[in-house]
């Protein structure tokens, strides 16, 4: 199985972060990944999105063109990559910032309020890893475990910052299951 993913929101919400991860994770599975990172001409506050390939086969080459999943985090990403998704794919939008839902109906979307989410758990930078977690409980693309250990190795200096960061993979991940 081959997931290729388009996350994208502005400078600030993880998303680069978001798509390291996944990638990371893949590569503890044993997958073909790839990612590349897209700037804008700002960083903060800018335009952000990465393209994460991750696959059971050789990957023969790594742009992302036409995703079968998109993460919108903000209402102009959401513009920009909801009309590229492939029929039958699946959109996590972040409603904390977005007011509208998926425009298509060939697609299966979830609206998640990743920012109020990370907010009750105490941390509202954790919002990213919300929509890790909901990625995962939609599409299975890795596992919750692998992600984990991602995160743990990505930030072995700040081990601190694992168990929020791990409560919020399973927030996402309860919320999209229609558990919470």
């Amino acid at each position: 199985m081959t997931h290729e993913i388009i996350m994208a929101g502005f400078g600030g919400q993880g998303v680069m972060l978001m798509g390291q991860l996944l990638t990371y994770a893949g590569m503890i599975e044993n997958k073909q990944v790839s990612w590349i990172p897209s700037y804008g001409p700002e960083m903060r506050g800018g335009t952000a999105n990465c393209s994460v390939i991750i696959s059971d086969e050789p990957i023969g080459a790594p742009i992302v063109s036409e995703p079968n999943l998109v993460i919108a985090m903000n209402l102009p990403s959401l513009d920009k990559f909801e009309p590229l998704l492939q029929p039958g794919g699946i959109l996590i939008i972040n409603s904390s910032l977005i007011e509208r839902g998926a425009k298509r109906t060939d697609i299966t979307a979830y609206q998640i309020p990743a920012n109020e989410i990370a907010a009750e758990l105490g941390n509202t930078k954790t919002a990213n890893m919300v929509i890790v977690g909901s990625l995962i409980g939609a599409a299975e693309v890795v596992s919750a475990d692998a992600v984990l250990k991602a995160f743990a190795k990505m930030f072995a200096k700040k081990p601190e910052l694992l168990a929020i960061n791990e409560s919020a993979i399973r927030r996402g991940m309860k919320y999209i299951k229609g558990e919470i």
